[in-house]
This record gives C-alpha cells, sequence and structure tokens, in this order.
C-alpha cells in the first residue's frame, strides 16, 4: 500500500510539473506579446517626436510670415502716405497700396488661424506622447512581474522535478526492500521447513 501511495504521490508531482512548464510557456507567449506592445509605443513616441519636429518647423515658417506681413504692412501705410503726398498723380498707387495692406492683413490672419491649428495639433502630440510613455512603463512593470513570476514557475518546477525524483528513489526502495523481505520469508519458511523434516527424521 505504501508504496502505491508513493507512485501515486510521484504521478501526481510529475503531473503538476508539467502543468507548471505550461504556464511557463503561457508567460513567455505574454511576455512575447507585451515586448511587441511596447515596440509599438516606443514607435509611437518617436512618431510624435516627428511631429513635434514638424510643428516646429512650421511655427518657424509662420514667424517669418507674420515678419513679412508686418513689413509689408508698413511699407503699403508708407506707400499710402507717399500716393497722398502726390495728390491726384498718385490715386492709383493708393489703391494699390490699400491692396496690398488688405493682402498683408489677410495673410497675418491666416498665419494666426494656422497657429491656432498647430497648438492644438502640439497638445494633441504631447498628449499621445505622455499615453504612450505611460503604457510602456506598464508594459517595463508587467513585464518585470512576469519575470519574477516566470523565475518563481521555474524555481518550482525544479524542485518538482526534485521531489519527483526522490519519490521515485524511495518507490524504488521500498520495492527493494518488499523483496528484500519476501525473500528472506521464503528463506525462513525453508529453513523452518528444513528444521522440521530433519527433526522429524529423528
Amino acid at each position: 500500500r505504501s508504496t502505491n501511495s508513493i507512485c501515486s504521490l510521484s504521478n501526481q508531482i510529475t503531473s503538476n510539473t508539467t502543468q507548471i512548464s505550461q504556464m511557463s510557456n503561457h508567460t513567455q507567449d505574454v511576455t512575447t506579446l507585451l515586448s511587441n506592445e511596447s515596440s509599438l509605443a516606443n514607435k509611437t513616441v518617436s512618431s510624435m517626436e516627428e511631429i513635434n519636429a514638424q510643428v516646429n518647423s512650421i511655427n518657424e515658417a509662420i514667424s517669418v510670415i507674420d515678419q513679412i506681413s508686418f513689413q509689408t504692412n508698413i511699407l503699403s501705410l508708407n506707400a499710402a502716405v507717399e500716393a497722398a503726398t502726390a495728390g491726384e498723380t498718385g490715386k492709383g498707387f493708393a489703391v494699390v497700396a490699400q491692396e496690398v495692406r488688405n493682402l498683408a492683413s489677410r495673410s497675418a490672419e491666416a498665419a494666426n488661424e494656422i497657429k491656432k491649428i498647430v497648438e492644438i495639433a502640439t497638445f494633441k502630440a504631447k498628449e499621445g506622447k505622455d499615453i504612450s510613455n505611460k503604457m510602456i512603463e506598464g508594459f517595463e512593470s508587467l513585464n518585470n512581474s512576469i519575470d519574477t513570476m516566470t523565475q518563481t514557475i521555474q524555481d518550482v518546477t525544479s524542485s518538482s522535478m526534485e521531489q519527483a525524483q526522490n519519490m521515485q528513489n524511495i518507490n524504488e526502495a521500498m520495492n527493494n526492500l518488499s523483496n528484500d523481505i519476501k525473500q528472506s520469508v521464503e528463506v525462513s519458511n525453508k529453513s523452518k521447513d528444513d528444521t522440521f523434516k530433519i527433526l522429524h527424521i529423528s
């Protein structure tokens, strides 16, 4: 009965070890998935940084447009003054100067609208980058936890395998002991029979 119990226990340990190994494989799959997701998040961060770089270039262009619009506006004012000084002769030039001034004003307004759009895009890009960074931190934290769990599983697996081996050794020892006892009983019985025969003959 003892050997059967030990054998059953050894089989149970072996079964548990197999299940633990399967868990270890699952954690490896999760680790791979997390690595892929983390890589995508890193690419998202890189894309957001590229967007920020493009936004900076657009802001520089808007700044140039503002400066040109400002200078054009001043030039058109000076031209209007000169046209007024010229009297009747400068009327045509005054009309052109006013159109130039209107164009400069519309350019400045358009630049301001673009600037507002760029500011929104910048905010959204920063928001997306922050979210991606938090995702990366979460992935790293989860990955560390899985690494710890994987190591624990490996330790338990190793311990279970060692325990199963010990159980097998005990089972073999019990079987050997049982065989030795049987042989001893057989020898004892034979000796008893032989003794009885000798006594009977005597």
